[in-house]
Order: structure tokens, then C-alpha cells, then sequence
């Protein structure tokens, strides 16, 4: 449980160093994103990006594994 924290912890900080260059990728603008905007409303679904950032923690993780 301690390693574990650490490494989230670790994870969090990267992230938060590396936000300004991670800002500038185009996830959450990316083709199949849904996105729908009508007048007083708003519905915005990132299917595509989901599945992106699904699939990279996934190759992460069996990486971490091996």
C-alpha cells in the first residue's frame, strides 16, 4: 500500500510538471469525440480519447508486469 502511494503520488507530480506540453496534445478534440451544443444545452462524450488513454494505461500497466 505505501509503494503504491508513492507511486501515485510520483505520477501525480510528473503530471503536474509536464501539464503545459501535455496541454497541447489534442486529446479531448480528437475525431469520434461527441460532441453536441444546442442552445442552453451541452453534451460532450470523449469516446475517442477514452479509449486512447484506456489503451496506453493498459500497455503501461503490462509493461510494469513483465
Amino acid at each position: 500500500m505505501q509503494r503504491l502511494l508513492i507511486v501515485i503520488g510520483v505520477l501525480v507530480v510528473l503530471v503536474g510538471i509536464g501539464w503545459p506540453w501535455l496541454s497541447k496534445l489534442p486529446l479531448g478534440r480528437l475525431p469520434g469525440d461527441i460532441r453536441i451544443e444546442r442552445d442552453g444545452f451541452g453534451f460532450y462524450f470523449p469516446l475517442t480519447t477514452g479509449l486512447l488513454v484506456s489503451a496506453v494505461v493498459t500497455l503501461v500497466l503490462w509493461f510494469l508486469r513483465k
